[in-house]
């Protein structure tokens, strides 16, 4: 793909699994795939926190990213999570997702080593020498512990062309407001946290990796896509409608509610890997009174349908 947009809605992909999460359900990822691109979406990310990345083998991560671009063929642009905390594994990581067909590379924040601000630069710098395609950085405090601020982030930006976005799960609208200021068209922004993509997407940012597209791609979609082009107003109230689901689907972590989501929309099971569990009975029944409003799921199958075949109604 020769040009990849870096704005709107994109979805950071659940990874299906089914045997109690031994194995990857790619049938059920083909579908997905296939149901957000029928949404609207403007990307797809496999392997990122919603896809479980960390307990995904070498193997396993190539593959999904694999049938995921296989899939979407050309349709959308994928990009894959690669990052970790060790800056060669990331390199391979990254060169490993280009070589299954993935168009950008997403980087995590390095976990764990709580490495400095110069580190956090150093470690992008030398991913990017690596490898020849667009790179989005993801900042997720909450989950890596480090924080990167803004003046590394234009550091990286003044020296790494190929450093075009950055996904901001900080929860800091003023720091995105500060890189957006300082920055202006150099990064493209996207939200990482979907009850805040419409306040960012006021002070400049540009959409969002959503995990609630997951289920309802369409209504996320309607969203970034008024903001895009100033219908302020439509958007508010598209934001302000999915306001109860993207509460619902963190009450418990991430990727288990969206999991329980699908599943209950007959998507896929619900099966997690250790030591993540799977969403409680009550979580469940929130999840469900959330999508009865919408009346629809990510398969555009009415809610209400759905739910009355699967209790045999």
């Amino acid at each position: 793909m020769e040009s990849v947009r870096f704005r709107g809605t994109w979805t950071a992909l659940v990874t299906p699994f089914e045997k109690g999460g031994e194995q990857i359900d790619f049938h059920a990822l083909s579908r997905l795939v296939e149901q957000q691109i029928e949404g609207g979406i403007e990307g797809l990310v496999p392997c990122g926190t919603t896809g479980e990345a960390p307990t995904l083998t070498a193997a396993e991560q190539h593959e999904v990213i694999r049938v995921v671009v296989a899939v979407a063929r050309g349709r959308v642009p994928v990009m894959a999570g690669t990052g970790s905390n060790s800056t060669a594994a990331t390199i391979q990581a990254s060169q490993a997702a280009l070589k299954a067909g993935a168009d950008a590379v997403m980087l995590v924040t390095p976990y764990y080593n709580k490495p400095s601000q110069d580190g956090m630069r150093e470690h992008v710098l030398a991913v990017a020498a690596a490898v020849d395609c667009p790179i989005v950085l993801y900042n997720i405090p909450g989950r890596s512990v480090v924080d990167l601020g803004v003046p590394a982030t234009v550091q990286i930006c003044e020296r790494a062309a190929n450093v075009v976005g950055l996904k901001d799960a900080s929860g800091n609208v003023l720091r995105c407001q500060e890189l957006a200021r300082a920055l202006g068209d150099r990064l493209a922004i996207l939200s990482g946290d979907d009850a805040l993509t419409l306040p960012m997407m006021v002070c400049g940012v540009r959409g969002v990796i959503s995990v609630t597209s997951n289920v309802l791609p369409a209504a996320v979609s309607a969203v970034t896509a008024y903001a895009l082009v100033g219908e302020w107003e439509a958007a508010r109230q598209a934001h302000f409608a999915l306001a109860g689901l993207h509460a619902a689907m963190f009450v418990e972590p991430n990727p288990g509610p969206a999991k329980a989501a699908l599943a209950w929309l007959g998507m896929m099971n619900d099966d997690v890997r250790l030591p993540l569990l799977a969403a409680s009975e009550a979580t469940r029944r929130l999840l469900a009174a959330e999508l009865l409003k919408h009346g629809r799921g990510a398969a555009g199958v009415p809610v209400k349908v759905v739910a009355e075949a699967q209790s045999g109604g």
